[in-house]
C-alpha cells in the first residue's frame, strides 16, 4: 500500500511539469507556487481586459444603444497610455527607492489605477444606460465619466502588466525569462477564460443593477489579487537604495535597443498582427448577438473560447521554442492561421451557423497566442538583463497602441457604413464583413514583413533566403 502511495504522489507531482505551459521554469529558490501567486496580477489584468472589450462592449452597443463608435473610442482610450510602457518599463529598470524596491512601487500605483477606474464606472455606466435613478442627470456626465474610467483602468493595466512581467524576470536565470514571462501570459489567458464564464454566470439575467455590482466586485478582487501577488516577491535592496541614481536617459536606451539591426521591421510585424487580431474585438461579440441571435451570456463566453484558443496557442509556441524553433517562424504560423479563422467568422453570417462563428474564434485565439509568444520572445532577445523591463516594455507599447487603434478602427468603420445611404436597410451582418476581410489583409502584410526579416537574417548568416 506504501509503495502504490509514494508512486501516485510521483505521478501526481510530475503533472505539473508535464501539462503545464513553463512549469520548468521553477527552482528551489523560486518554487512554481510563488511564481503562480506572482502571476495573480495577470489574473487582474485577464479580468479587467474581459470586463472592458468582452462584457462591456456588448452590453453598451446591444442593450444600451450606444453608437459603436462611440463604445470602440471609449475602450481605445487606454491607448493613451500605451506608448509610455516603454517609458514605465525603463523607469522600473532604473528605480531608486527607499525602501529598497524597483517594481513594487509602480505596481501598486497601477493597482490604484485600476480601482479608481473600477469604482467610478459602475455609476458612469447607470447614468448613459438612462437607469430610473439616474434619468434626470445629464448624458454628457455618463459619457464624461465613463472615458475617465476607462482612462483610469486602462493606465492601471498598462502599469501593472508592464512592470509585473519585469518582476517576474527579475526573479529567474536570463535563460529562464521568455518561459517566465510565458507563464505569465498563459495565466493572464486563464484569468481571462475564469473571468468571462464567472461574468456570463452573473449576468444570465441581465440588469443595469446587476451589471454595477459585477464591475464593483471587480473592483475589490482587482486589489486584493494584487496584493497577494505582490506580497514578498520582490527582495529589498538597500545598498541600490542608497547607490547613485543612473545617468542614462530613456532616449539614449532606446536609441540602443533600437539601433539593432531587424527590430523596427520586428515592430512593424507586431503592429500589423495585433491590428488583425485587436479590430474585432469590439464587433465579435455585437455581432454574436445581432446577426446570430446569440445572449449576452453566450456572447460573453465568446471571450472564453477566444482565450482558450490564445491558451492553446501559448502552450504549443512554448512547446516548440523549448526545442529550438526559430521566434520569427511561431510568429508567422500564427499569422497564417487566423486568415482562414476570420474567413470562418464571415461565411458564419451567410450559413447562419453558431458553431463555424465559435470555431472562428477558437482559430483566431491560437492564431493570436502563436503570434504573440513568437513575437514577444524575439523582442526579448534583442535586449540585455539590464534593459528587459524596456524591452517588455516596447513589445507592450506597440502591441497596446495598435490594438487600440484596430478596436477603434473597427467600430468606426461598422457605423460609417450604417450611416451610409441606405445603410438602414442593409443586412446586420453587412457592416461587419468589411472589418473581419480587412483583418485578414493586415495578417497578409504583416507575413510579408516577416518574409523579409527572414531574407535579413538569412543574407547575415550567409545562406540563401
Amino acid at each position: 500500500m506504501s509503495g502504490f502511495k509514494n508512486n501516485l504522489l510521483k505521478r501526481i507531482a510530475g503533472v505539473t511539469p508535464r501539462y503545464l505551459p513553463f512549469a520548468d521554469v521553477a527552482s528551489d529558490d523560486v518554487p512554481l507556487s510563488r511564481l503562480l501567486r506572482l502571476s495573480l496580477f495577470q489574473v487582474s489584468v485577464g479580468m479587467a481586459l474581459v470586463l472592458l472589450v468582452g462584457t462591456l462592449n456588448r452590453v453598451m452597443i446591444v442593450e444600451q444603444g450606444v453608437p459603436a463608435s462611440l463604445v470602440a473610442i471609449m475602450l481605445a482610450l487606454p491607448l493613451v497610455f500605451a506608448p509610455f510602457r516603454a517609458l514605465i518599463g525603463f523607469k522600473s529598470d532604473q528605480h531608486r527607492s527607499a525602501l529598497g524596491w524597483r517594481r513594487v512601487p509602480f505596481i501598486w500605483k497601477g493597482t490604484m489605477l485600476q480601482f479608481g477606474g473600477f469604482a467610478i464606472m459602475p455609476f458612469a455606466l447607470l447614468v448613459l444606460s438612462g437607469y430610473d435613478q439616474a434619468a434626470d442627470a445629464p448624458l454628457w456626465i455618463g459619457h464624461t465619466f465613463t472615458a475617465i474610467a476607462f482612462l483610469l483602468v486602462g493606465a492601471g493595466v498598462h502599469t501593472v502588466q508592464t512592470v509585473g512581467l519585469a518582476l517576474a524576470t527579475d526573479l529567474v536565470p536570463e535563460e529562464d525569462q521568455p518561459k517566465v514571462v510565458g507563464l505569465m501570459y498563459v495565466m493572464l489567458l486563464v484569468g481571462m477564460i475564469v473571468s468571462a464564464i464567472v461574468f456570463g454566470w452573473l449576468l444570465a439575467d441581465y440588469t443595469a443593477g446587476r451589471l454595477a455590482q459585477v464591475v464593483q466586485g471587480a473592483a475589490v478582487v482587482t486589489v486584493a489579487l494584487n496584493l497577494a501577488a505582490l506580497w514578498k516577491q520582490e527582495p529589498r535592496d538597500r545598498g541600490r537604495a542608497a547607490s547613485p541614481p543612473p545617468t542614462e536617459t530613456f532616449l539614449a536606451a532606446w536609441s540602443v535597443f533600437a539601433s539593432r539591426e531587424g527590430t523596427k521591421r520586428l515592430l512593424i510585424v507586431i503592429a500589423l498582427g495585433t491590428m488583425a487580431y485587436g479590430m474585432a474585438e469590439v464587433l465579435l461579440e455585437p455581432y454574436g448577438g445581432q446577426v446570430l441571435d446569440m445572449s449576452v451570456a453566450m456572447t460573453t463566453r465568446l471571450t472564453a473560447v477566444l482565450a482558450a484558443g490564445s491558451l492553446l496557442g501559448f502552450w504549443f509556441a512554448s512547446y516548440v521554442l523549448l526545442r529550438g524553433a526559430e521566434p520569427l517562424n511561431v510568429a508567422t504560423y500564427g499569422a497564417a492561421i487566423g486568415v482562414p479563422g476570420f474567413i470562418a467568422i464571415t461565411a458564419a453570417a451567410q450559413l447562419g451557423g453558431i458553431v463555424l462563428f465559435t470555431a472562428g474564434v477558437f482559430a483566431a485565439g491560437v492564431g493570436a497566442g502563436l503570434f504573440g509568444h513568437g513575437t514577444l520572445t524575439a523582442t526579448m532577445r534583442r535586449a540585455p538583463r539590464e534593459q528587459i523591463g524596456l524591452a517588455l516594455g516596447a513589445w507592450g507599447a506597440v502591441q497596446a497602441t495598435a490594438a487600440g487603434i484596430a478596436i477603434a478602427a473597427g467600430g468606426i468603420i461598422r457605423d460609417i457604413i450604417l450611416a451610409l445611404p441606405g445603410g438602414a436597410d442593409l443586412r446586420p451582418a453587412t457592416p461587419y464583413i468589411p472589418v473581419f476581410l480587412l483583418e485578414v489583409i493586415f495578417l497578409v502584410a504583416a507575413l510579408c514583413v516577416i518574409w523579409r526579416l527572414h531574407v535579413m537574417r538569412s543574407r547575415n548568416l550567409g545562406e540563401a533566403p
